[in-house]
């Protein structure tokens, strides 16, 4: 299996050094040179499979011969084993046909878990194999960076510098960064927003001497290894409610657009799918695309889910390259067009061609709270205010989905208590943190705050980096390729 880049300018690479590298050294993100199928039985048969063995059946073929059969299945045992669940990511009916996929049950309470426990066991298998380490940087605008952390603290062969905007992250989800003591985790808030460490972080990989100097690599969805990980529960909750001989239709709360792409991933490697349909809140750049068919930037204004509060999805490249008909050059060109201008244009047939898998629908803050409200009233289940913008686009576009027999799955990207302000403002319940994590707010805090300024960043990262054996020489032969 080998990766390309989404603006073809990089060298082709297998699994191993794709994720490794992260971003592609032409700024552009990886996808498989060739899609990887699985069969009708072979879907079919993920149905009641312990869930790390259906992983494991998922992203076999991504990962091909970089890692032993024996090794990969025994690292995703270890990596759920910790899951509070016994299905790990568990299907709850709401109603006649709408569905939800609780994907809470990690150690941080967020999505992230079911992608990152696998990518740090991933990292740690094969820098020991090569007997190198590695500079993790990675930007979040809530929970990648406590389930980034949470994967590789203590772990030997990484540094990892999280940068996140700051005061415009829940406590909770701050705290969960924060408060971890380990020696290698460095925590940066950074003096404007999302998009802001977005940008540093692309600005660090962009810089050669310095990637090369500090082996950068990724853990944010720009990591094609993210994005393998989180195809399987788009799979297994397929197949769980029929597939292959139905089709699903799948409402994903959408900010960088990296969730949502797996889904589309379980697509191409076979599952049926109904439809995508995409929940925005007020920062609603991804919506706005699918209704208009021009992606255009706006200000972020913060919101009761963070998570979303992005401009730049930056996952969107990679559908780009789909809409472009698999021409790297195209989507280079387009994508700075888009930074030049702020502005993309898909075009009439790009547009309708990804109006007949995607939707979109959106919720200001009155309205995820109302959603909130509702859920609770009607199911008695409690939803954070990511998962129920996620269930109000399932319900807003549920006429945009051909069979209307199709199960509609809302999926749950974070327990209620990682924001439990929002869901007693709706409910009058107060959601408690789990027991592992009752003391959260009363542990101490450890981070560091840096203006939005990439000289700063990058000298705070090269000082405080533990030393160790990189990988100059490998880095800069792949640079020249």
């Amino acid at each position: 299996m080998r990766y390309i880049s989404t603006r073809g300018r990089a060298p082709a690479l297998g699994f191993e050094e794709a994720l490794l590298t992260g971003l592609a050294r032409d700024g552009g993100l990886y996808v498989p040179e060739t899609w990887p199928t699985l069969t009708g039985p072979e879907i079919r048969a993920l149905a009641g499979l312990p869930y790390a063995e259906a992983v494991f059946r998922v992203m076999r073929p991504f990962v091909g011969d970089a890692i032993p059969e024996d090794d990969l299945g025994a690292l995703l045992v270890e990596a759920y084993a910790g899951f509070d669940h016994p299905a790990v990511a568990p299907l709850k009916q709401l109603d006649s046909r709408t569905w939800l996929l609780e994907l809470t049950h990690g150690p941080t309470l967020a999505f992230k878990d079911y992608a990152l426990q696998v990518l740090g066991r991933l990292f740690d298998t094969l820098l020991a194999r090569r007997g190198e380490r590695v500079t993790i940087v990675g930007a979040t605008s809530g929970d990648t960076g406590s389930a980034a952390i949470e994967a590789c603290r203590d772990r030997e062969a990484i540094d990892i510098f999280i940068l996140h905007p700051k005061g415009q992250v829940s406590e909770v989800q701050r705290r969960q960064m924060t408060t971890v003591a380990s020696d290698n985790v460095f925590n940066l808030a950074i003096e404007g927003s999302f998009d802001d460490c977005q940008d540093l972080l692309k600005a660090l990989f962009n810089d050669a001497a310095f990637r090369d100097e500090m082996n950068l690599s990724a853990v944010n969805s720009i990591n094609w290894a993210r994005i393998v990980a989180q195809i399987a529960y788009y799979m297994v909750a397929g197949a769980a409610l029929g597939a292959p001989e139905r089709a699903v239709a799948f409402a994903v709360p959408t900010g960088n657009f990296g969730n949502v792409y797996a889904a589309y991933a379980a697509g191409r490697m076979g599952l049926p799918l109904a439809k995508l349909i995409v929940g925005s809140n007020r920062n609603d750049i991804v919506a706005r695309c699918f209704e208009t068919g021009v992606m255009t930037v706006a200000g972020v204004e913060p919101t009761l889910s963070p998570s979303m509060d992005i401009q730049i999805s930056s996952n969107f490249e990679r559908l780009l390259l789909d809409l472009y008909d698999g021409e790297g050059q195209a989507v280079a060109a387009a994508m700075e067009g888009f930074r030049a201008s702020g502005s993309l244009d898909l075009g009439q047939a790009r547009w309708q061609r990804a109006l007949e898998l995607f939707a979109a629908a959106r919720r200001d803050d009155p309205g995820t709270l109302a959603e909130i409200a509702r859920v609770y009233g009607e199911s008695g289940e409690l939803v954070d205010p990511h998962t129920a913008i996620g269930i109000a686009a399932a319900r807003d576009q549920a006429g945009s989905v051909p069979d209307p027999h199709a199960p509609i799955v809302a999926v749950a990207t974070a327990h209620p208590a990682k924001f439990p302000d929002a869901v007693e403002r709706a409910t009058g319940v107060r959601p408690a943190l789990p027991p592992r994590l009752a003391d959260l707010l009363e542990r101490p805090e450890r981070l560091s705050v840096l203006p939005n300024d990439l000289a700063q960043v990058r000298d705070y990262v090269r000082t405080h980096a533990r030393p160790g054996p990189r990988t100059h020489d490998r880095m800069r032969k792949m640079g020249a390729a």
